[in-house]
């Protein structure tokens, strides 16, 4: 194995205490969480099982988290309290905190209120 690939590649986990692959070659039967969720899984609490590196110039590798898919645990249905707390949350993030209403959006953090409050004199309030 050359170059990079080879620092990545420790199936034994000897130098970095848990298994470690190149990025793409985890075998079969590890998946990082992403992975799991769109299989309709959890982690469950379980340990991680092994790594995956992708070597990076000028910074350290990227490094993602794999798990045992035969141990994962499907994802916990949504509850009715959750929904109203995800809805609440939402409500939040798009109430402007200058003129207190609904933006209708995702108030941008780099303004920190609405884009009418934001830029008043604008034209474009009006359209």
């Amino acid at each position: 194995m050359g170059g990079s690939f080879g620092k990545c590649y420790d199936p034994s986990g000897s130098q970095f205490g848990i298994p470690t692959y190149p990025w793409r070659y985890a075998p079969k039967g590890l998946a990082t969480r992403r992975q799991l969720r769109a299989q309709g899984l959890r982690p469950g609490g379980q340990q991680i099982a092994a790594q995956v590196l992708r070597p990076r110039y000028r910074r350290g590798p990227l490094t993602a988290y794999l798990y045992r898919i035969d141990r994962a645990k499907p994802v916990r249905p949504m509850t009715p309290a959750r929904w109203a707390a995800l809805a609440k949350a939402n409500l939040a993030r798009r109430t402007c905190p200058k003129c207190r209403t609904d933006a209708g959006y995702v108030i941008p953090t780099s303004l920190g209120m609405c884009v009418p409050c934001a830029y008043p004199d604008d034209e474009q309030r009006a359209a």
